[in-house]
């Protein structure tokens, strides 16, 4: 699962038989690695055409895409780069195969076509010059004026003139979906990859900022395309078929997408909600087969969970779209249901069951050594599998085995709460909480609620974390003083239930 300013987790796109037929996306120019190419687009014909081919071309095509950067006194009057020549761009970078390919042209653009170091370092002296020599202030700010506008790489332009074109933005998503992945595979690396990774991220913050997105309620009147993509983009608990989908978007629950105004009908990132009278511990109840649609009672409601939320776009990875939609969401409950009270999460735990894993690995290396589990435990895990714990359970937790044993299921339930009470609370990656999820809700100012056993018996959450969910509770009105509080000293506000169970791994636990 990538991390994706988690609990936001990236799509797992999958082709069900029951899906509908995709119809062509209007911005999709080519239908094959090199159709319809002629032309403006010659370009990305010679990228295709072979492998002795395609490093010139993309020198010959990143050169004549990229705008010089103008003087800096002629910097607004400058004119804007041909338009056909950023659409030949889109044209060309399209009819490459995704992977390698791609991977090599986003290399280069950021290698050959960032910042000019000379004049960043002539720029720079000139002012330590003014300060040294305490010119008067307008002519130390111009001298940093200068320096500021040749720190901007030569690659920026052209995402800034991309981003103006029709379907500009969403094909910079796309790009720096591919950016994402590159890095992430080693395709591109390098700290102008890096860079240039970090500037389109920032670029995108800007354009995807709240002002421009829209929030849009997801209901079983929308659109078959829109609720075809909203059970694509399900990554956390994945929608089995329409009757699932139904039940998603029907009585008692709510599901709400970010979508922006230049990319009409397409959710960035989804929100799904379940309206109960209580916190819920366990996601079979919510995603369970679909009862008869009854009429939603208003004294039954007076919690709104959020079970699920997923980036749907890889590109936006990094950009703070979660935070913005569970605060736009909660508004959204409240003018609905003035009477619901509690805002609270329904997690999963990713990570979790490896991190367990290891552990135990580390225990098997001397034999008979133990610092997880009590004497007693100990003495009952064996006396149920026949081997020494620790061994045994890294075999079982690989496989999923030990949920098929209810003797063992029952002999494991005190000693995994306390580890995946550690695992959420003290283990930390730069002080802040490993876990993803848990990071993402405790910067906003959630508390760390109360941990579930067998809340997931699905085998993916069996998988992902021994079946455990966790709940992170809002309190509207600490979110802000929490979220500073987690982000300026990283402590880490959770409830007695929690603390306990921590208590419990620090006194049994001898690491």
């Amino acid at each position: 699962m990538s991390r994706l300013g988690p609990f936001l987790v990236a799509p797992r796109l999958l082709r069900r038989p029951w899906v509908l037929p995709r119809r062509p996306s209007s911005v999709s120019i080519v239908t094959g690695p090199c159709a319809g190419l002629a032309g403006p687009g010659a370009a990305a014909a010679s990228l295709c055409s072979g492998p002795a081919a395609p490093s010139l071309a993309m020198e010959e095509l990143l050169s004549r895409s990229v705008p010089p950067l103008p003087p800096y006194e002629t910097r607004e009057k400058a004119p804007p780069p041909a338009e056909l020549r950023s659409v030949e761009f889109m044209r060309s970078y399209r009819a490459l195969e995704a992977g390698p390919r791609r991977a090599e042209l986003l290399g280069r653009l950021a290698r050959d076509f960032g910042v000019d170091h000379g004049r960043v370092a002539e720029f720079s002296a000139k002012v330590l010059q003014a300060r040294e020599q305490q010119r008067e202030p307008g002519a130390l700010l111009q001298a940093e004026d200068r320096l500021r506008y040749y720190l901007s790489p030569r690659y920026r332009g052209l995402f800034q003139h991309l981003g103006r074109l029709e379907g500009g933005l969403r094909f910079l998503m796309e790009l720096r979906g591919d950016l994402v992945e590159a890095l992430a595979a080693r395709h591109a690396e390098g700290p102008h990859v890096r860079e240039m990774n970090g500037m389109l991220k920032s670029m995108l913050s800007e354009w995807f900022s709240t002002g421009f997105l829209n929030l849009e309620r997801v209901t079983w009147q929308s659109p078959c395309e829109v609720l075809q993509k909203i059970s694509d983009s399900e990554a956390v608990h994945p929608v089995r078929n329409w009757i699932d989908m139904k039940r998603r978007v029907g009585s008692y629950r709510r599901c709400y997408f970010f979508g922006h105004c230049a990319i009409p009908g397409e959710p960035l990132i989804v929100l799904h909600v379940a309206l109960t009278n209580e916190i819920s511990s366990s996601i079979q109840a919510i995603v369970k087969e679909v009862p008869p649609l009854e009429t939603e009672d208003m004294n039954k409601i007076t919690t709104a969970i959020f079970y699920s939320i997923s980036l749907t776009q890889q590109g936006l990875q990094g950009v703070e779209l979660g935070t913005h939609l569970i605060k736009r969401v909660v508004k959204e409950l409240q003018g609905e249901f003035p009477q619901i009270k509690v805002f609270s999460s329904l997690s999963p735990i990713p990570g979790f069951t490896k991190w367990l894993i290891g552990l135990l690995s580390s225990q098997t290396k001397e034999q008979g050594r133990n610092e997880l589990f009590t004497d007693a435990e100990c003495q009952e895990i064996s006396e149920i599998t026949g081997d020494p714990a620790a061994e045994k359970l890294k075999r079982l937790l690989t496989n999923n085995e030990w949920v098929r044993s209810e003797r063992l299921v029952r002999a494991l339930h005190s000693p995994f709460m306390r580890f995946c009470a550690w695992y959420l609370y003290g283990e930390k990656h730069r002080g802040y909480a490993l876990n993803p999820v848990a990071n993402f809700h405790l910067q906003n100012g959630a508390v760390l609620w109360r941990i579930n056993w067998m809340a997931d018996t699905s085998p993916r959450g069996i998988t992902a974390s021994c079946g455990m969910m966790v709940n992170y509770r809002y309190f509207l009105e600490d979110t802000a003083s929490n979220s500073a509080e987690y982000l300026g000293t990283k402590h880490i506000k959770a409830s007695e239930q929690v603390l306990s169970l921590v208590s419990q791994f620090q006194q049994n636990s001898k690491l």
